[in-house]
């Protein structure tokens, strides 16, 4: 409820209470807004977990609050503005819990104004009822007979007296209907407030219905229906009108938003619409394409998806707008970390979740020819792999762990994979329909269609996977896995293409936290949570054979270290760590790790590091910093030689703190740098970063 100088509204919670709040408005602009508790109501054990306020037709200045909950009625109560709600009636009918109240605006009927409310129910139905001025004043109770119990109880507030009345039942949807509410009322002829009767529903058997009395009878009938009636995945948890009343918007699990449009224009033609989309839980890790064409992220959502650029569509955007564009892995366990192979061949990821296996993907050849129309049209994508590739995509198997691959040749005819002769079951999954994206997908289609196939899967550690990377050249992976002891704390080397293990490096005793190659592939950078870093020199024996050998293992920090990373031009290395400090570490000889500097203390811990360079004769780049708090920072590094060719201490200073605004709210659990080569603008590089907020987010970073 809303004036122009101030507004009521109420807030049910868990412990058994509903508050009833009066927020009144500044006078002025600069002026604070003042909120009170009016009234605290008391509604026992079973707690109300919908309610509706709306004023009562009359201009009486009473207010009615609707609430229901888990006792399957609707509880109405009437007050004031400053408060002194009691209770009016009780409304039965649905047999399960109240979901959703709203109520609409007076409207003006044959010789009566009423108002309507609308109630939403896990028995999957909808109940309309009205609330119009009642004859009699006489508050004396009336016999029970059919007629009162057809037209409802009867209530007093002030001087008037309402009656109840159950309008309609809706019936159409399949499963529990979570929300419901009216079309927002619109403005005519200046000043007038005008509302449709229609409403909005959103169901749990994943379709939203527009409703609306049938003209000559009255008769409440459903419209539309968006959505894909499905009982194989949640559905929506809630509805929403746009402002105008020419969009519907829907939540399903996760957060996942469903948009459709009314673009028709002698009748109604909704159509799905682009919206956001994102991880739901903490992103683990992220990774840069080889060509820095998309990004790859992993999350505990137990999904892995991928983000690309979208060329601009008209004059009016200034710049692409990032999409996700394919959701390759959608699994049955969180995923922790995730690796992108380089070097020549198909696109293909390695990832590691809470599982003792790495599982390999590789592109099918539909998100190939969808990633063309997203790099503005680059053919050289196609060319080389289009003759190779012969898998079209993939389907999720029942228990959501394996993916299997969907082959070109096959025909494209839907085949049934159950022996339920085509039931909808729990245990059925659709159907996957990979095709050619000429425009970034919505959500129903990134969902089933756009998973990539799993190639292999990579036995060998105990416990479940924390860290992957994969070396510059794209012949080698690099595995860790959560450990106590050093037999567990091993670090797994597997050649790409055969997927044979090749290696076994031991170092540490817990946990390996991160691992990067450097980038001419020699030596490999580990750091553990046991406080040590480690490099091993890594060499190519020829006959599917690496040799490698423990260089130095060191202790570093006093606490943790959580995060690594090379100097892109030399053997400069930095380490970060839970004690708040980054360290600036250089490789000397065969058996030398030399420290050569201790960045200032940072106000948090540090949990992930990136170092990018810019210039390769004076051995400069930037290291970006980020922080338990969610701060990063860019700090400019060079690394010198003098005469004699010893390294100097390196030149370090903090060019940029980010604006609090502009990260991320939670632990930064990633950092990784776009290929600077690849980029048009020289003067502007990409930094990614993936947090426990559950976002991923890329700054572009302008330079002199």
């Amino acid at each position: 409820m809303m004036s122009q100088k101030d507004a009521v509204f109420a807030s049910t919670s868990s412990d058994g209470t509903v508050n009833v709040w009066e927020l009144v408005f500044p006078c002025t602009s600069e002026g604070d807004c003042k909120l009170s508790c009016v009234e605290t109501l008391s509604i026992g054990s079973k707690s109300m977990v919908a309610l509706s306020l709306a004023e009562l037709p009359g201009n009486s200045g009473h207010l009615a609050l609707a609430m229901g909950g888990l006792d399957n009625k609707i509880h109405l109560y009437c007050g004031q503005r400053t408060g002194k709600f009691v209770p009016a009636c009780q409304l039965k009918g649905h047999t399960d819990w109240i979901r959703s109240l709203d109520f609409s605006l007076p409207i003006l009927g044959i010789g009566e104004t009423f108002i309507l409310l609308v109630t939403s129910s896990q028995d999957k139905g909808i109940r309309i009822w009205k609330i119009a001025f009642h004859d009699s004043l006489d508050t004396k109770k009336e016999e029970i007979s059919l007629a009162s119990y057809i037209k409802g109880p009867v209530f007093v507030a002030g001087s008037n007296s309402y009656q109840v009345s159950m309008e309609s039942l809706l019936i159409g949807h399949d499963d529990w209907v979570y929300s419901v509410e009216w079309q927002p009322p619109s403005i005519i002829n200046g000043n007038e407030c005008y509302q449709p009767q229609s409403l909005l529903s959103a169901s749990m058997d994943k379709t939203m219905m527009i409703w609306k009395p049938e003209k000559t009878t009255g008769i409440w009938i459903n419209v539309v229906t968006v959505g894909e009636l499905s009982h194989c995945a949640l559905g929506f948890y809630g509805g929403h009108w746009s402002p105008k009343a020419d969009s519907i918007l829907a939540h399903g699990y996760g957060g996942s938003f469903h948009l459709w449009k009314d673009v028709g224009v002698a009748s109604d033609d909704w159509k799905p619409q682009k919206v956001p989309s994102g991880h739901f839980a903490a992103v683990s890790d992220i990774a840069w394409a080889r060509q820095g064409e998309y990004i790859l992220s992993g999350s505990h959502d137990q999904t892995s998806r991928i983000y690309a650029p979208w060329p601009k569509n008209s004059c009016l955007e200034n710049e692409d707008n990032w999409h996700e564009i394919a959701r390759p892995q959608v699994h049955g366990h969180d995923i922790n970390c995730v690796t992108i192979i380089q070097g020549k061949g198909n696109h293909r990821f390695v990832s590691g979740a809470e599982e003792k296996v790495a599982r390999v993907f590789e592109a099918p050849l539909s998100f190939l020819r969808t990633l063309r129309h997203a790099t503005s049209g680059d053919s050289s994508l196609l060319d080389d792999l289009q003759a190779e590739v012969q898998i079209l995509g993939a389907n999720m198997s029942a228990l959501g762990l394996s993916q299997k691959p969907i082959y070109s040749q096959v025909s494209p005819e839907t085949t049934n994979r159950s022996n339920t002769d085509g039931l909808d079951t729990l245990e059925t999954v659709p159907e996957a329909v990979p095709v050619e994206f000429t425009e970034p997908p919505i959500e129903e289609q990134l969902a089933w269609n756009t998973l990539w196939p799993e190639s292999h899967k990579l036995y060998g550690h105990g416990n479940e996977l924390y860290s992957l990377c994969c070396d510059h050249s794209g012949k080698l992976v690099a595995s860790s896995c959560k450990a106590q002891s050093a037999s567990v704390a091993e670090v797994w080397l597997w050649q790409v293409g055969s997927w044979k293990s090749v290696g076994r490096l031991h170092s540490h005793s817990l946990t390996v936290t991160q691992m990067e190659f450097s980038h001419d592939d020699k030596y490999l950078l580990v750091v553990s949570r046991d406080r040590h870093f480690s490099v091993f020199s890594i060499k190519d024996a020829g006959a599917d054979e690496i040799n490698h050998e423990l260089m130095v293992r060191q202790e570093a920090h006093k606490r943790i270290i959580w995060a690594c990373s090379w100097n892109p031009f030399g053997h400069e290395f930095a380490t970060g760590s839970r004690d708040k400090t980054v360290k600036i570490w250089a490789v000397e000889n065969a058996s030398t790790i030399k420290q050569l500097m201790t960045l200032p203390s940072f106000k948090s811990s540090v949990t992930a590091l990136s170092w990018v360079g810019l210039g390769r004769q004076s051995n400069h780049g930037f290291l970006a910093v980020g922080m338990e708090s969610g701060l990063i920072e860019l700090w400019s590094l060079s690394c010198e030689r003098s005469d004699n060719g010893n390294l100097m201490v390196p030149n370090a200073t903090c060019v940029v703190q980010f604006d609090p605004f502009l990260c991320h709210a939670s632990p930064v659990n990633r950092l990784t740098w776009r290929h600077s080569e690849k980029i048009p603008d020289s003067k502007v590089i990409q930094l990614a970063s993936c947090g426990a907020d559950h976002c991923v987010r890329v700054f572009n970073i302008d330079f002199l």
